[in-house]
């Protein structure tokens, strides 16, 4: 993980505690995303929400996946509102860094007494930055995960734009 997606992943994750910090935990997720969007873009934080992706079994299309969140083109962000996270939340949000082909990821837990995040790095970005981590001193902290073995546009940019026209629209991102 570079350096600018640290400071990005940090910033998210600030603007997810100011979210939590003011709604505490019991709300439907839906919220939390609403409230998170709002967050991110007073910071200034480019974003997608609800971008659908076609998922594919044997090259065939087998069903779609929403991600709540793709942050600059560059990390993806999927929240829950559970009392606490488990295993299985974990390989999900790995799968849908790997179908997304991004590098990056944030799995955010609002349904907790406190904000639960987990960093999340895809198998590609492992296999390439082995090496560079150690060189840049940037070492993974506890929530830090990684592999192993529709849109609705805010804060409009060029460089959505070419991401975007791959993906489907989704008329109604709002709906709970």
């Amino acid at each position: 993980m570079d350096f600018n997606h640290e400071e990005l992943t940090h910033s998210i994750i600030g603007c997810a505690m100011k979210v939590h910090s003011t709604l505490g935990n019991g709300f439907q997720e839906v919220i939390y995303q609403r409230c998170l969007a709002i967050e991110l873009e007073k910071a200034g934080i480019q974003f997608v929400r609800e971008v659908e992706m076609p998922i594919f079994y044997d090259n065939h299309e087998v069903g779609t996946r929403r991600a709540d969140f793709v942050i600059e083109s560059k990390i993806l962000v999927e929240l829950k509102a559970l009392i606490s996270l488990e295993d299985v939340h974990l390989a999900q949000s790995l799968n849908y860094l790997e179908a997304y082909r991004l590098d990056i990821g944030l799995l955010i837990n609002f349904g907790a007494r406190s904000l639960q995040f987990k960093r999340l790095l895809s198998r590609s970005n492992k296999s390439q930055s082995s090496g560079r981590s150690e060189q840049s001193g940037l070492r993974p902290s506890k929530n830090f995960i990684s592999l192993s073995s529709s849109s609705r546009q805010t804060n409009n940019s060029d460089s959505f734009s070419s991401w975007q026209s791959s993906n489907p629209v989704n008329p109604d991102p709002d709906r709970v």
